[in-house]
């Protein structure tokens, strides 16, 4: 194990320092550029996907949470369901217009979805703040842990990550779109998520919050089950097939790594966030 990799001591007052790091430009990162199939072939296509979500559970958390919706088409046996029957009335009174229409209609308004019989036009997805995801992220917790995700550019796997709190950087990255929403399941609605124009300059605002900075490097000397993650936490995860920028890497505290058995070579994004967050969730629970 290197010295750099190790988690650093308090002194006798009880403070911890950050460690000095070097790291060794072992590899260069180029700028990826999504492919045709990724589904994001110009700069603003991302920005336009956010027009609709669709989905039962999407469509009615945002309805539960009241979000701003324009428009509401669904199959009219979805109308008697009382699922949704409150929210429906509180959006028609807020002006929002439903109509009813076949499923062959929604197949046309949201070509290639798992609609589920209801498609909603909703307002530009509203950002946090980085002050303001920090200060919620505090109130909710003594111990938060906030994703900052490098680079993402498949929306399946920004849909499966959920902590305290999200940030996401403004360019090469995806944002939130319809299918990130509806792979979230509704849970979008009450999670904040922040863009920020520079990730390094976040961490450092992140870390005079009180926030430790953990980045996953399949390289990493220190595996993830040997660092206890106390206090608050942010945990960096990078992008798919090139992690964690240079840059970045030099900006967290600690890089840790998840061992693979066999001959896997790396794991889906959303799958090692999801074991480090339960590592994290685990030492609590069990007060180590």
């Amino acid at each position: 194990m290197s010295k750099n990799s190790q988690r650093p001591q308090p002194n006798s007052q009880g403070q911890r320092h950050r460690p000095k790091r070097k790291i060794n430009p072992v590899r260069s990162h180029s700028p990826q550029i999504p492919s045709p199939q990724s589904g994001f072939d110009s700069p603003n296509q991302e920005e336009t996907d956010t027009d609709l979500i669709y989905g039962r559970h999407t469509v009615l958390a945002a309805l539960e949470n009241e979000r701003s919706l324009n428009r509401i088409w669904m199959v009219p046996q979805l109308q008697s369901d009382h699922r949704f029957q409150k929210g429906l009335s509180t959006a028609k009174a807020n002006g929002t217009l439903i109509d009813k229409v076949s499923n062959q209609r929604l197949d046309q308004i949201a070509p290639g979805t798992n609609h589920q019989g209801i498609v909603a036009q909703v307002s530009p997805y509203a950002y946090k703040e980085l002050s303001e995801l920090i200060d919620l992220a505090k109130a909710a917790s003594s111990e938060p842990v906030i994703v900052m995700a490098e680079g993402l550019t498949d929306p399946h796997n920004l849909g499966a990550i959920g902590t305290s709190g999200l940030i996401l950087p403004q360019r090469r990255a995806v944002g939130i779109t319809s299918t990130v929403m509806k792979v979230a399941a509704g849970a979008l609605e009450t999670f904040p998520v922040a863009r920020v124009v520079n990730l390094n300059r976040a961490l450092e605002e992140l870390k005079q919050a009180g926030f430790w900075i953990y980045g996953t490097s399949a390289t990493a000397a220190q595996p993830l089950y040997t660092v206890k993650f106390s206090g608050p936490v942010v945990l960096v995860v990078g992008s798919e097939g090139q992690g964690l920028t240079r840059l970045v890497e030099q900006s967290c505290d600690i890089l840790v790594s998840i061992p693979l058995i066999g001959q896997t070579p790396s794991l889906n994004v959303s799958v090692a966030t999801g074991m480090a967050l339960y590592e994290i969730d685990r030492q609590r629970r069990s007060g180590q």
